[in-house]
């Protein structure tokens, strides 16, 4: 086994102190040898890290110790090398920006579909109640060109900002689909789906995203690898390092 653990995580949850807890976290990272980043704003936290597995997993139960942070779900990797060159936490506006108020995922999840669910409808070529399953990539246009789901809709946005005005201008090739968002680790799709109900389209997130389907289901129904935002480059679906 590689020596580097490399977690990613993230959750939806009313942070009313997050300029507070933010040199708090910072330091108990600091003190345990860790790197890489964490996002922190009222809507929740959003992080990627890595270092030594008992420190990591340490950390991650220091923050579940928080009631707020109980549901923190953490995907796992492994790599030879660290990732990351330091430590931030950062304060932002949104976890992932999205720009769209209205769409408060703290305030109740969108639906979700585990991967072996999703596996079974992808390979019987329907849902459960015979309707047609459509894969919608919620990511950058150059991630998704490493690698995603065979058959998914790419509206190639450049950014998730732009994904209401391409959910609108697609909205009819949706219509009377079960749609199935996906990302790399579910924080985007989770405010994909929202959106997409708002709107009246029948849509559901990918729970844990690209690389709990790789933990779970491997290469099944996708090509290529997972971008992810540090020195691996990216991850195969065996979530070991690609080097992109």
């Amino acid at each position: 086994m590689r020596p580097v653990l490399n977690v990613s995580a993230y959750l939806f949850t009313r942070l009313a102190d997050a300029a507070q807890l933010r040199p708090l976290l910072r330091e108990r990272a600091v003190a345990a040898g860790i790197v890489g980043t964490v996002i922190l704003a009222e809507e929740g936290i959003n992080l990627f890290l890595a270092g030594a597995p008992d420190a990591v997993r340490g950390f991650l139960a220091e923050l579940r110790r928080d009631a707020r942070l109980a549901d923190l779900a953490a995907t796992e990797s492994w790599s030879d090398d660290v990732p990351f060159r330091k430590m931030l936490v950062k304060l932002k506006r949104e976890i992932i920006r999205m720009d769209l108020p209205t769409i408060r995922p703290e305030a109740g999840r969108a639906p979700a579909v585990d991967p072996a669910t999703l596996r079974r409808w992808l390979d019987a070529g329907h849902d459960d109640d015979g309707r047609e399953v459509v894969l919608l990539d919620t990511r950058n246009a150059f991630e998704v060109d490493e690698g995603g789901f065979e058959g998914a809709l790419d509206w190639r946005i450049d950014r998730f900002t732009q994904f209401p005005a391409a959910a609108a201008a697609h909205r009819d090739e949706l219509a009377g689909k079960t749609v199935v968002s996906y990302c790399t680790g579910g924080i985007r799709c989770e405010k994909a789906a929202l959106h997409l109900r708002a709107e009246g389209i029948d849509a559901r997130q990918l729970d844990g995203g690209i690389l709990a389907w790789f933990a779970a289901q491997g290469s099944a129904h996708y090509r290529g690898a997972c971008f992810v935002f540090d020195e691996r480059g990216g991850v195969d679906s065996t979530l070991a390092p690609t080097a992109i």
